[in-house]
């Protein structure tokens, strides 16, 4: 099997090993090293990342081998693809910064890529649907663009500008992680003040890119592991003579990671913001939506109300949306148990808990773990099952 990847992730190259490992593949990794394309190689197969290089196409037609794509930069192609599933990723983006009681939005990138346009749409869609706006901040097509020895520097100068000119507090979605880490670096040149101001995510997940930084950067994981390892799969049915799918095959993210540049609660109604301060403090305790309006300082009724103007949800249902995020990011740990996570997530019982992810999710935990990189259920629940929401 041949690794061509026009761009390169060690995580997808991970899922692809970790495939090609349990199936007895032999894996030709060398392009993704040496960056040579191989005219005359004779295999069996081919996944690919098809940039924009336009000698790489030509070499995965010419060689006639089954072949999968990671990318959708030549959608004319009549390959079969895996791509990361970009409307939920923005999905998750919008929904972290209502959930934290934000009303201004803007999307960042520097480039024509298809990613960056799919998430980028998808971002703006989700916030239009709640009644907002987003700004499209897109260096490419300001009239200050350009390229050369001085381009970091006046894109910089460009980006500062531009946040100054948005509202504030302000959601910034950063195409990606190194996307991110330049609005960080415009605000700090601009004196914006992060998160109070400037609220950020990045996206993949990059752990140089978000925890090496004065201010680690939130992100979403976009489970990139998984997305190798299904290609790999979907690989080995082509190969196998059976037919496939012709849409592309979306993988959704494996959760988002809150850092200190989007935690944050900016919401103008004093008891409503205590009390998802204290949502975001203790949702991973037993708590309830009483607890929530103790901290308040309000009636149960009232502070139903309020957040359902200020958050777009019941308190309940805020409680199960945080819980069921953490349960998410920690069932990608293979070794911690369902009853581990229950406790970990504030609820009374493994059941409790399988239930609400059901509900939620539409799958089972176990489910769920089976599309992370490696994971299977190894503590399946047992019992009688009931789940209560909480208004």
């Amino acid at each position: 099997m041949l690794l061509v990847m026009g761009w390169y992730d060690y995580r997808v190259h991970r899922g692809i090993a970790r495939y090609a490992e349990s199936h007895g593949w032999h894996l030709c990794p060398d392009t993704t090293k040496e960056k040579v394309i191989p005219w005359g190689w004779d295999g069996d197969g081919i996944l690919a990342w098809l940039g924009a290089g336009d000698d790489l196409a030509e070499f995965v037609l010419q060689a006639r081998k089954p072949t999968v794509d990671f990318s959708f930069r030549r959608p004319h192609l009549p390959f079969p693809r895996v791509l990361v599933d970009h409307a939920a990723v923005a999905q998750l983006v919008a929904d972290h910064f209502l959930s934290r009681g934000l009303s201004h939005f803007a999307f960042y990138s520097d480039a024509e890529n298809w990613a960056f346009e799919e998430t980028g749409g998808a971002f703006v869609e989700a916030v239009e649907q709640r009644g907002r706006r987003c700004a499209r901040l897109a260096w490419h097509r300001s009239p200050k663009f350009t390229r050369g020895r001085f381009q970091w520097r006046i894109k910089r100068e460009w980006l500062t500008a531009e946040l100054r000119k948005l509202s504030k507090p302000l959601g910034v979605c950063a195409a990606t992680d190194d996307h991110a880490v330049e609005v960080l670096e415009a605000c700090e040149n601009g004196g914006m003040a992060v998160p109070e101001e400037v609220a950020i995510v990045g996206v993949d997940n990059s752990l140089l890119a978000n925890e090496a930084m004065r201010i680690p950067i939130s992100s979403v994981d976009t489970n990139l592991e998984e997305v190798g390892f299904r290609g790999a799969a979907l690989l080995d049915q082509l190969m196998q003579g059976r037919r496939v799918r012709t849409e592309p095959l979306r993988i959704p993210p494996a959760g988002l990671i809150v850092r200190r540049s989007s935690d944050l609660v900016a919401i103008d109604h004093p008891g409503v913001a205590r009390s998802l301060r204290f949502l975001l403090d203790h949702c991973h305790q037993p708590i309830g939506v009483d607890d929530m309006a103790r901290a308040a300082g309000m009636s149960r009724r009232a502070l139903h109300a309020a957040f359902l103007e200020r958050v777009g949800r019941t308190p309940g249902a805020e409680l199960h949306r945080l819980r069921i995020e953490r349960a998410k990011m920690l069932l990608a740990d293979r070794e911690r148990s369902l009853d581990d996570i229950a406790e970990s997530c504030g609820y009374q019982s493994a059941n409790s808990l399988w239930v609400a992810f059901k509900h939620a999710t539409g799958v089972s935990p176990r489910q769920y773990r089976q599309t992370l990189p490696g994971g299977e259920e190894k503590h399946p629940t047992s019992g009688n099952l009931q789940l209560t929401i909480d208004d």
